[in-house]
């Protein structure tokens, strides 16, 4: 499974994002499209040597994403099964109609 599937089914789920700069954030996540643009809510910013700055809602770009620290209490297992079984189609895979 593809990292960006996985986050994808992450909603609801609190987590710690570190930046590329070296801010963190910390919120809920409430979506993460595919290029692994990822959308909060309930957000503390800690920029980089600052005092936090609360936000209702804020925006990441997927690039500027060093990582992300998930909490102890999802259940990884559960979450990388949810899709498995994805078989190859029926056609014979020779494109353009032959």
């Amino acid at each position: 499974m593809k990292l960006v599937s996985f986050l994808m089914k992450l909603n609801n789920e609190t987590v710690s994002i570190e930046l590329k700069n070296g801010t963190v954030v910390h919120g809920t996540i409430t979506g993460v499209d595919i290029s692994m643009n990822t959308h909060l809510k309930t957000v503390k910013l800690t920029l980089k040597g600052k005092n936090p700055i609360s936000l209702d809602h804020l925006s990441l770009r997927g690039n500027n994403i060093r990582y992300y620290t998930l909490p102890d209490s999802i259940n990884l297992e559960a979450r990388r099964a949810v899709g498995r079984g994805r078989g190859r189609g029926r056609g014979r895979g020779r494109g353009r109609g032959r």
